[in-house]
């Protein structure tokens, strides 16, 4: 008997572990459990069917969440063909010069709910930085993107949850002032 592991036990021990990651970053882009377990699903059988080309060693968790995120697009994409959005509709908090502080005590719901308000684009850069502490060079390379737009992303994502954070806070009868800014969290 060797030491040689069969393909489906390496494929259990290398891509199962991040299953449960997987399955949240999906709920945070897509907004429904349902549809992010037939995602992550699509995922694993993909990466099942294309296991043979994975590289043992490298990096599982960045080849899987490339997968997903390139599954959650195509989940897009017939998302939008079957819905109509209203033309004109622009983002304008960008152009906002005041940048709240985030507030002494958040809740863990407050920051899911702001993390669910943001653009889907800076949320999966702001999952990967800062959830699932990927490095830029690995979320560009997951994201198909450049390094720059993903610094950018991830800027303005975390921007707009401070903003969304002080708006929580302030709602909640905590009083936010600008000299209050407390970035540790991210």
């Amino acid at each position: 008997m060797g030491t040689h592991r069969v393909p489906a036990e390496e494929f259990e021990t290398v891509a199962l572990p991040h299953l449960a990651d997987l399955y949240r970053s999906a709920i945070h882009m897509v907004r429904d459990r349902s549809d992010a377990q037939d995602l992550v699903q699509n995922v694993y059988l993909q990466a099942w069917k294309a296991f043979h080309r994975f590289e043992s060693g490298t990096n599982c968790r960045a080849w899987l969440f490339k997968i997903l995120f390139n599954e959650i697009r195509h989940y897009r994409r017939s998302w939008l063909r079957n819905k109509s959005a209203p033309e004109g509709e622009q983002r304008f908090k960008e152009t906002l010069a005041y940048e709240p502080p985030i507030p002494e005590e958040v809740r863990d719901e407050d920051i899911l709910q702001a993390l669910d308000a943001i653009p889907p684009e800076y949320r999966e850069v702001v999952l990967l930085a800062d959830v699932h502490e990927f490095a830029y060079r690995e979320i560009a390379e997951t994201l198909n993107i450049p390094v720059g737009t993903v610094m950018s992303r991830l800027s303005r994502g975390r921007k707009e949850l401070r903003v969304l954070l002080a708006e929580f806070a302030n709602g909640s009868g905590h009083s936010v002032r600008p000299n209050e800014v407390r970035r540790s969290w991210m």
